[in-house]
């Protein structure tokens, strides 16, 4: 069988402190703000398309010259689908140009996740494209991820333009104004081929989506804005590869199964010489070939989003002599739970996200994590009857940490009076394990920071008094004391006088603003012997999460198995070449 399929149209400074950027040129009226003041502002109030009409002349204009000055050669990552591993392969891709003494960057023109990344000048990206501007040795850019979603409560999004909130949408909304934000994307491309030697460009979801080919944004017509040999992936660890593989193309219009150039195998379990056969079938009927099967990598970079974390875990009823327990409140709108992966990577530490009461029992801390939507995500705690499982934990003396929107919810009430959260008023009852009141505003603070932890040693450990901390801050509102109880809670984290987290004075239970606490050495190491000591058990070492090492690994797996030299003449080929016969004739 041989697939036919009829045309279709198919629309269009940077530091990284633990990894930070600077602001792109392209700041159109409504979005000039500056870094300075998103870090203390970030008004959240909508820029809308129109304030930004100067950039549309610009770009029919001068479309062409701009082509003309783009000088780096790309590639782009496709998939058949979510979290078949194209943020890897993109990550292990710029480690291995970057190895090779390319100067490459990353870029997703469109990317929705909950785990995001502060910049250094206050702007918000994605954190994969962080992650993978780190696998290059540059700084993370918003030009590598000029449009994010992060999905809300009610089937919405805050949609963050250029780093910046633009509002928050339904699908619908959001729908028809993509194609006003086209040139936004476009010319953030065109700044990253302006300065790089290649750009790594990462697809999102399936470019088969056929409801949406005619807005598309982040797929095939970033391809063809690219002039992008494109690689699509498939994971095998679900089973069906090869007809997802088949079905993706075979749904793709004339024009773009051109663009086309090579399938990857993801995530096999085994021996690859089992699939024998299989390649050969596929190459024959589309006339693209399969330019390596990758093997399942066992290591752990940051997620994007809550899917990655499957269901929720019970941990072992029996304890383990090895294994200390951090119980995490698995919140259907739960964001930035990188917070917990420098532990999650400690063999020591099991951190499990959970659902059901019964899963506190044997916790030795709980984390509650940040929130998209601490208000619902706060009364789903109480539905499953897991505030009061946190209530009695923390009063057992168990050392529990709030993160963000957790921080929020350890607190006596959560408001959001201009509806920030939800469209309406609203307010909350918390789990009054901090005598605080937290309410939303319209600014929401994005910034990378440095802070002292002045105290909480109950939650941290003795070893974390006096030292100084960076981490970053993206959050609306803000957290103080009921005046009442002041002297009830001490502020034990601080940014040059200003609190960033209270803690109670009789309880082991603290909250913060500040993101990647753990990963600053000092406070992990503090915080496991604590749990150690409490659990009376041996301390253990604890190492540097090892990113280098890490990223090392996924790049020398796709080096053994991926056909580089061919995969390097197709980015010199650019897209033009065709690869193969059959459909490509």
């Amino acid at each position: 069988m041989r697939i036919s399929h009829g045309p279709a149209t198919v629309t269009g400074e940077r530091n990284y402190g633990q990894a930070a950027e600077a602001a792109s040129d392209c700041r159109v009226e409504a979005g000039k703000r500056s870094g300075a003041e998103n870090q203390e502002s970030g008004d959240l109030e909508p820029h809308r398309p129109e304030d930004r009409t100067e950039v549309a002349p610009v770009l029919a204009t001068g479309f062409f010259n701009l082509r003309a000055e783009m000088t780096a050669k790309t590639i782009m990552i496709q998939g058949t689908g979510s979290h078949v591993g194209k943020s890897y392969l993109t990550a292990g891709l710029c480690r291995i140009f970057r190895d090779e003494g390319r100067r490459v960057a990353p870029f997703k023109s469109q990317n929705m996740a909950l785990n995001s990344f502060a910049t250094a000048d206050g702007r918000e990206i994605g954190r994969a494209q962080a992650v993978q501007a780190m696998a290059a040795g540059i700084i993370p850019s918003v030009d590598m991820n000029p449009i994010l979603l992060k999905p809300e409560a009610g089937g919405r999004a805050q949609v963050i333009i250029d780093g910046l909130v633009e509002g928050s949408m339904d699908s619908g909304v959001y729908h028809s104004m993509k194609r006003d934000w086209s040139p936004l994307w476009r010319r953030a491309l065109s700044r990253l081929r302006e300065e790089y030697d290649l750009v790594v460009i990462e697809g999102a979801g399936s470019p088969a989506e056929i409801n949406l080919a005619d807005r598309d944004i982040a797929n095939m017509a970033v391809a063809a804005e690219a002039e992008a040999p494109v690689l699509i992936v498939a994971d095998i660890e679900r089973g069906g590869a090869f007809a997802s593989l088949f079905g993706t193309f075979a749904l793709l219009s004339r024009e773009d199964r051109r663009r086309v150039k090579g399938f990857i195998i993801n995530k096999m379990h085994g021996d690859a010489a089992l699939l024998a056969g299989g390649p050969e079938f596929l190459e024959e009927e589309t006339g693209v070939p399969v330019l390596g099967i990758v093997p399942y990598i066992d290591v752990a970079l940051e997620e994007e989003d809550s899917t990655a974390l499957g269901k929720p875990t019970v941990p072992d009823p029996v304890d383990s002599p090895f294994r200390l327990r951090v119980v995490v409140p698995r919140l259907p709108g739960i964001s930035n739970f990188t917070d917990l992966q420098p532990l999650a990577l400690l063999s020591e530490i099991e951190v499990a996200y959970v659902d059901e009461p019964a899963a506190f029992e044997r916790a030795d801390a709980v984390v509650l994590p940040g929130s998209k939507n601490t208000i619902a995500d706060l009364r789903w705690l109480k539905a499953r009857g897991l505030d009061q499982a946190i209530i009695d934990t923390a009063k057992r003396g168990v050392p529990t940490l709030g993160l963000c929107g957790g921080y929020q919810m350890l607190g006596a009430v959560v408001r959001d009076p201009l509806g920030v959260e939800g469209q309406v008023a609203d307010s909350e009852r918390g789990l009054g394990l901090l005598p605080i009141e937290s309410e939303m505003s319209s600014s929401k603070r994005v910034r990378q920071t440095g802070a002292v932890v002045t105290a909480g040693e109950t939650v941290l450990g003795s070893g974390a008094g006096g030292v100084t901390v960076s981490g970053y801050e993206i959050h609306v509102g803000h957290s103080a004391p009921i005046r009442t109880r002041r002297s009830e809670v001490t502020t034990w984290i601080e940014r040059d006088g200003e609190p960033l987290g209270w803690a109670a004075n009789q309880l082991p239970v603290a909250g913060t603003y500040l993101h990647d606490l753990f990963s600053n050495q000092v406070i992990l190491r503090s915080f496991v012997d604590l749990l150690a000591d409490r659990a009376g058990r041996a301390r253990f070492a604890v190492r540097p999460d090892g990113f280098e090492a890490r990223i090392d690994r996924i790049a020398t797996a796709l080096r053994e198995s991926l056909d580089m030299s061919r995969i390097a003449q197709l980015i010199e080929d650019g897209a033009a070449r065709s690869v193969g016969a059959g459909v490509h004739q």
